[in-house]
């Protein structure tokens, strides 16, 4: 047989120069000289696992099919054994073309394993004696494929959400295991119920992309829902006599004091579920009928959005980029809990994030870790508050700073006296539309002429939901439906096609799949900061925005309508003022 290493270099026109690097970094670290040359992306996975493929005699699949793997082998062969060694047994099989024995009949079934290398036979040959298979078929595939066939197979062998309360009802004495919690939920093996529903809990949530999780007890009945793109829905209710036990558990997670029941309570829980990194933010504050918790789901290993893809037409990308250009002033962004304001900040402090500017954020939480930027957290424990660590920024020369939120009146002083001074500050406030901000900050005790003097643009936004492309329907909406979003005979000349949601597997049947920003820019302009100095009415303001040509949210949402993206009930939805 040929050396592997040299058929790669000639393969690929390997220089001899680059090939002697790779040698030696394989001395210097130990690795093999096939991953090396996949790291350095002097060739791709692909085309290593297609040399593989002629080298060994052994196909490779460039896809693995889940669609009907066998997860029987779960119960017997431990989850990290196959990530160690990048392999995955796809249960009894019909033999495929190009897999199939020419002297075996065509209807003959096998055990077909997936691996990723063919040199690492040993661990292959344990897996067929533990799972007793006299007869198997070897294929190659590509590492990221394995592990999430991997992933797949070990969550859908989870027991269901019934099948753990019956567990429980069965044996409604069972404790709570106070151990530290597992790396990766997927590994954890515990038998004891309340570990295996919390554990089952967040994993469908994750699955599900929720973006939080409530725990809710009532006189007679305990809930536990789910937050999927803005709406909760129903995930499991256990019986009530576990409810002390499930919430216990959710504490000792999060390093919380399982004996103080009469007071609120923060914590967090770092967890993984496979390839994702999850943060989660734990709240639990007293009710009548026990301790309600609410978990916040933040996924780290999802990447931040850049300012193309928040939503933005190209006319308010135009306008956003020529705002954080800007040298100095205010930028408020609007909006309630969860419409997607820190979202949007932490696009525009990436975009504008380089070398020669010193930006410092103080935020309450830190929800995303920025290169090259400083993040403060607030702690009122320590009294560590909004304003107290804003007047320590100004001392550190920071060029733009972001303000988690202006919530009093001194916050909202030092960010205007920034703002004068020279500093690009962004920062969020609770109102339902731009021109609510000035109203806002007025109240908060901010005399009108230094907003008109600070504030450069206020910027509203809602999140809709997107519709599902899979199953997205085609309809003629009643001309109330239009009215009410305000598209007119003209809006729709054009052969425009509205849609509605349905409903199937791929969105778990909420006809809605993502979310999608929808903005109202609010651009201070001379004759609007004349009419602040006049009044700090929200109704006359925004007027007069909109006769200085500002679209409105709900402008804004027609528009995707119109293009298709979202539905009419879901712009009304958001936009209910």
């Amino acid at each position: 047989m040929l050396n592997l290493s040299q058929i790669l270099k000639d393969s690929f026109n390997i220089s001899d120069g680059v090939f002697q690097e790779v040698l030696r970094t394989r001395d210097e670290t130990g690795g093999s000289v096939c991953d090396i040359l996949v790291e350095k992306r002097l060739i791709s996975e692909t085309q290593l696992l297609e040399t593989l493929s002629r080298q060994y005699d052994i196909p490779f699949w460039p896809e693995l099919s889940l669609a009907d793997i066998d997860t029987d082998f779960t119960s017997r062969v431990q989850i990290q054994f196959l990530k160690r060694h990048n392999m995955v047994p796809f249960g009894t099989y019909r033999r495929q073309e190009g897999v199939n024995n020419k002297d075996e009949q065509p209807d003959q079934k096998q055990c077909v394993i997936a691996i990723n290398n063919p040199a690492d036979f040993q661990p292959m040959d344990d897996l067929a004696r533990i799972l007793e298979l006299e007869d198997y078929q070897v294929v190659l595939a590509e590492k990221g494929d394995i592990l999430a066939a991997i992933n797949f197979c070990y969550d859908q062998s989870r027991d269901s959400a019934q099948q753990l309360v019956q567990d429980m009802e069965e044996n409604a004495s069972s404790i709570i295991s106070e151990i530290e919690e597992t790396a990766d939920l997927l590994d954890d093996t515990s038998d004891a119920p309340i570990v295996k529903l919390v554990n089952y809990i967040i994993s469908q949530s994750i699955k599900a992309r929720a973006s939080d999780i409530h725990i809710e007890p009532y006189q007679n009945t305990f809930n536990v829902r789910y937050r999927v793109d803005g709406i909760l829905y129903d995930l499991v209710a256990p019986p009530k006599h576990i409810q002390s036990a499930l919430i216990s558990r959710v504490k000792v997670m999060a390093k919380m004091n399982i004996a103080e029941k009469r007071l609120p309570q923060d914590g967090r829980i770092e967890v993984k579920k496979g390839s994702q990194d999850i943060d989660i933010r734990v709240s639990t504050i007293p009710t009548a009928f026990g301790e309600r918790v609410v978990l916040r789901l933040l996924n780290k290993s999802s990447s931040l959005l850049s300012l193309a893809d928040l939503g933005l037409d190209s006319g308010k990308l135009k306008i956003l980029k020529e705002l954080i250009k800007a040298p100095n002033g205010i930028i408020l962004i609007t909006g309630p809990t969860g419409s997607g304001k820190t979202t949007t900040l932490y696009a525009v402090l990436s975009s504008i994030n380089t070398t020669d500017i010193n930006i410092i954020t103080i935020e309450d939480p830190i929800e995303y870790q920025l290169n090259g930027i400083g993040q403060i957290q607030v702690n009122s424990k320590i009294d560590l508050t909004f304003a107290r660590g804003l007047r320590s920024i100004l001392r550190q020369d920071p060029d733009v700073i972001l303000i988690g939120e202006i919530r009093d009146m001194e916050t909202g002083g030092i960010a205007v006296q920034s703002a004068l001074t020279g500093h690009l500050v962004f920062s969020t406030v609770h109102t339902n539309d731009s021109a609510g901000a000035i109203t806002r900050l007025v109240d908060l005790g901010i005399e009108p002429f230094l907003i008109a003097s600070s504030v450069i643009a206020v910027i509203a936004q809602r999140l809709v939901r997107v519709l599902c492309k899979n199953c997205k329907q085609p309809y003629t909406p009643d001309e109330i439906a239009m009215e009410s979003l305000g598209i007119t005979k003209a809006d729709i000349s054009n052969g425009s096609v509205f849609y509605r949601a349905k409903g199937c597997e791929n969105c778990f049947k909420t006809g809605y799949v993502g979310r999608i920003s929808i903005f109202e820019i609010m651009v201070l302009d001379e004759k609007l900061k004349t009419m602040i100095l006049r009044t700090h009415d929200s109704n006359q303001i925004k007027d007069a925005a909109i006769k200085q040509n500002m679209i409105t949210l709900r402008e804004d949402g027609k528009t995707k309508v119109i293009n298709g993206v979202t539905s009419i009930a879901e712009v009304l939805r958001v936009t209910q003022m």
